[in-house]
């Protein structure tokens, strides 16, 4: 397969409204013959004709089972909400096909843990998508945090908000507002981001957290109806990591006039800032200053410019494009370079955990 294009079926994919039309397909592109995109599934057989049309794919299935089932696919990518992960992953994995799921990998850690599992017992290279692991931005903050810029870690704090989770939303978005679709802040943003910290700074230690709840309903913006919400609008950690670093995070559902993300790294030998415009890590452009030694002001450390050629401009589709780079590689090379199911399961663990914290305070 070194030579001809990885052949990619969606599930879950719609031309001009959700993300695997905006980062996924993007991402694709850019990198070239590496990939074909040749098939989707949809949620009918219709919506999934109408997007094979608007694309120019060459196949429309009628279901999930029938892409996974094809011969002339390679790669399934499930781009679908969380509650339908693990079985549309689940018949991926079981026709031998490689994967890429969306984050988070399943509802929950069990669901987690099976996938990983049966993605372990099939052998294929099955990747999931915690793309601000390959946002260049990230790369280089863990290159400097590794060649000493701040000397030794002595703590690291992050605010983010969430966009969503506060008190409105919409009807195509309440899903994220109930605790029991597993999309909640802490699946999403929180969690895209302590992947991108873990990169950079190493394992979490012992960690507490403490969930708050201003808003009890949901005003659905389209429909006007005032709804259930069982998903945290707050969310409080702190801790250490495993390095000893003190680490403590916060973060805030919808939008604020403030800072809407911010995660500091303070050593023995200097300082280090990233900020942004939300707390989507994973798909927002991060800016970097830091100073050290002698210095007293921040000043720009973002990578060099060269990283952003031919990348897509759009930093969720960069960083989707980051993720199926490796992922290509793996495929062809035998490699496990790009997040895998057990990284995932890693990452649920620690929701796991904050989770159990919290829930203990009753």
């Amino acid at each position: 397969m070194a030579n001809t294009p990885i052949r990619v079926g969606f599930i879950g994919l719609n031309p001009d409204s959700n993300w695997a039309s905006t980062a996924h397909i993007p991402a694709l592109k850019s990198l070239g013959d590496r990939f074909e995109v040749v098939g989707v599934a949809n949620s009918s057989p219709e919506s999934g004709r109408r997007t094979a049309e608007a694309l120019g794919l060459k196949h429309a299935f009628d279901t999930p089972a029938d892409l996974a089932a094809s011969p002339e696919i390679d790669l399934v990518v499930v781009t679908v909400k969380v509650p339908y992960h693990f079985e549309l992953v689940s018949l991926a994995l079981n026709a031998g096909k490689h994967v890429y799921c969306e984050w988070p990998l399943g509802n929950g850690l069990e669901e987690a843990k099976a996938l990983a599992a049966l993605a372990d017992e099939k052998g294929v290279v099955a990747v999931v998508g915690t793309q601000a692991r390959a946002a260049p931005e990230i790369l280089h903050l863990k290159k400097l945090v590794a060649d000493g810029y701040v000397g030794r870690v002595l703590s690291t704090s992050l605010i983010g908000t969430g966009g969503n989770w506060a008190n409105e939303t919409s009807s195509a978005l309440y899903y994220l507002f109930d605790a029991a679709n597993g999309a909640r802040m802490e699946d999403i943003p929180m969690a895209h981001t302590l992947a991108a910290v873990k990169d950079v700074l190493g394992e979490f230690g012992p960690l507490d957290a403490t969930l708050g709840f201003n808003f009890k309903t949901v005003t659905v913006t389209d429909t006007h109806e005032d709804k259930p919400k069982t998903a945290a609008d707050q969310v409080m950690v702190q801790g250490r990591m495993e390095s000893g670093a003190a680490f403590s995070l916060h973060y805030k559902g919808g939008v604020n006039r403030g800072t809407n993300f911010l995660w500091e790294i303070n050593g023995t030998e200097g300082d280090i800032q990233v900020t942004a415009g939300l707390g989507h890590a994973q798909m927002v452009q991060l800016t970097i200053k830091g100073a050290h030694g002698e210095e007293k002001v921040l000043s720009d450390q973002m990578p060099d410019p060269s990283v952003y050629e031919g990348k897509p401009e759009f930093p969720g589709a960069r960083n989707v494009a980051g993720i199926y780079a490796r992922l290509a590689d793996d495929i062809q090379n035998g490699t496990r370079t790009a997040p895998t199911f057990a990284d995932g399961v890693a990452l649920h663990e620690v929701l796991d955990a904050i989770e159990k914290s919290a829930a203990a305070k009753g």
